[in-house]
């Protein structure tokens, strides 16, 4: 199931911890740590050959997949609380309760996630790049098209990092290169010249990655993915005929195309199609899932193969996602006990009733079966008398919010070092996948006003998943958005999503769990504000906060 090298060969090494955006900005000159190199893998020792760049590119492989590791909940916070599908209910939890007080300039979330684009993905992809492009091509590649592979991959991580902070932030600070001094007077580029940006990376990165049926290694880049965000990109710069374009040259290639029938290892087990996606082994495309685009990959037992710095965890969808089933006691008062099937989940973040219940109106959509959602609890700790029983309805406000509720059996899988009560799985986890590629394309239809067409890319997601399609007439955002839910809840990065979209503060107002996050949210929170530190440090020029804050 796993090829793809995931040890990290190489950090940046950036001194000064906290000064985020002028020290993290900068890159490991000599010069400028004043200190011997710490490893043969510096980027003057290593990047003079293509097995040194493959080294470095595994490392920024691994960096990549740090947005998903860096910590057990970051990401999850980050997407899925205080957005219309996912709530941070539990009693001792805060996000997002009281939008005001808690998403400000120090927040740790807005602030994480600035420093893991600025000190960690930019300075790793710029020095590839960099280094490749002043590369001898005769010494270090053997032909100018092996460079721009290379330099594609790179491309492509920039990219793909510059669209998640003009998604969550608006405008930021462009870097192409090394820096090699501390610079104290970065300015902020628009949004619109961010996803500029971005666009030509990703373009360069669709040119020259090669086509899937060249990829040997799950988990790699290929042309197809690359197409696939260019056209998120596109629809962000209105440039909707090339967003069609793009997903077109995904949906259109004959390298994909949506499971339709079962597959994989489980199919001698109940289940459907949908619920093969997500079976452990089922996520890439070597297990014959050509739905498959990108997948971040897991593996453990192995060093580098988990999610957390420290790889003691895997998938941790369940511990975050999934109910504290082990605070549910029986009538007798024996506690639920982590099983293999269900893990252990702490109720870190939950789905909203619209995500769990208001949506799932047609009968007929797998992927509101039982194979697929798992609705019904039962006892299972053997030393009660209730064994096998139902759980009996919950009485109190914390077991309905956090110990018990209906989720999607995406997050579940095989525990993580064989260890039930760890939290983790070793399913590997989709990044973008086919599906999303024609709801995309339908968004870009949609704004161009072809609403057939767009009913029509709607409607191949729903045929799959045997809901009755969609008139063409009732396709607008905020359904394009519903069938997101349904087809990509806890996948996609909503809150990213809502926010490009422009529907993040209109939306939880109309669907968030609490009370409190539906009224406490106001206009200008439809951006993050600018970390307060990188702010600070910015002493040689101004730069802005976004509004509100």
């Amino acid at each position: 199931m796993k090829n793809l090298i995931t040890l990290q060969p190489h950090k940046i090494i950036v001194l000064g911890s906290l000064l985020f955006l002028s020290l993290a900005l900068t890159s490991c000159k000599d010069d400028f740590l004043n200190e011997k190199p710490m490893s043969s893998l510096s980027a003057d020792n290593t990047l003079v050959s293509q097995a040194g760049f493959e080294q470095y590119l595994n490392g920024l492989y691994w960096a990549s997949r740090q947005e998903y590791g860096r910590s057990d909940n970051l990401f999850f916070i980050t997407n899925f609380p205080g957005t219309d599908v996912g709530e941070d209910a539990g009693a001792e939890y805060y996000t997002y309760r009281n939008w005001t007080s808690y998403l400000t300039p120090i927040n740790p979330e807005v602030n994480d996630n600035w420093n893991w684009a600025y000190s960690t993905m930019l300075p790793q992809a710029n020095t590839i790049i960099v280094y490749a492009n002043k590369a001898p091509g005769t010494t270090t590649f053997e032909t100018e098209e092996q460079k721009n592979a290379v330099v594609a991959q790179a491309r492509f991580f920039r990219g793909y990092t510059y669209n998640l902070l003009a998604n969550l932030y608006g405008g930021v600070p462009l870097v192409d290169t090394i820096i090699a001094a501390p610079k104290f007077d970065y300015v902020r580029s628009t949004r619109q010249e961010v996803y500029e940006f971005a666009k030509r990376d990703l373009e360069f990165a669709a040119k020259w990655l090669p086509n899937v049926d060249k990829v040997k290694l799950d988990g790699k880049l290929s042309r197809g993915v690359a197409n696939h965000l260019l056209t998120e990109v596109y629809i962000s710069l209105g440039e909707y005929d090339k967003a069609i374009a793009s997903a077109s040259q995904v949906i259109d290639s004959g390298f994909y195309k949506l499971m339709t029938t079962r597959f994989g290892k489980h199919t001698a087990e109940p289940g459907d199609v949908y619920s093969d996606l997500f079976k452990v082994g089922n996520q890439n495309r070597s297990s014959g899932n050509l739905e498959s685009l990108f997948v971040w990959q897991f593996e453990g037992f192995t060093a580098g193969g988990g999610a957390g710095d420290n790889s003691n965890n895997g998938n941790s969808s369940i511990r975050n996602l999934g109910p504290f089933l082990t605070k549910i006691s029986s009538p007798d008062g024996f506690r639920n006990i982590p099983t293999r099937e269900l893990g252990r989940g702490v109720g870190r973040a939950r789905g909203t009733n619209y995500a769990l219940y208001d949506i799932w109106k047609d009968s007929s959509d797998m992927r509101n079966s039982s194979y697929n959602f798992r609705r019904e609890f039962f006892y299972n700790n053997p030393s009660s008398q209730y064994y096998g029983q139902h759980v009996l309805p919950v009485t109190n406000a914390e077991d309905s919010l956090r110990n018990l509720y209906p989720y999607p059996r995406k997050i579940e899988g095989e525990p993580w070092d064989n260890n039930p009560g760890s939290g983790g799985i070793t399913n590997d986890r989709y990044v973008y996948r086919l599906a999303e590629t024609y709801l995309l394309r339908a968004e870009a239809y949609f704004r161009k006003g072809d609403l057939t067409n767009a009913a029509a890319d709607i409607n191949k997601v729903r045929s799959r998943a045997g809901a009755a399609p969609v008139a063409a007439g009732n396709v607008n955002l905020d359904y394009i958005l519903d069938e997101r839910t349904r087809e990509l809840l806890f996948e996609e990065p909503r809150r990213k999503t809502l926010i490009r979209m422009n529907k993040l503060v209109e939306r939880v107002r109309q669907f968030a769990l609490l009370e409190t996050s539906r009224t406490t949210i106001q206009d200008f929170h439809g951006l993050w504000p600018i970390p307060q530190k990188a702010i600070d440090v910015n002493t040689g020029a101004k730069l802005e906060q976004n509004p509100g804050y």
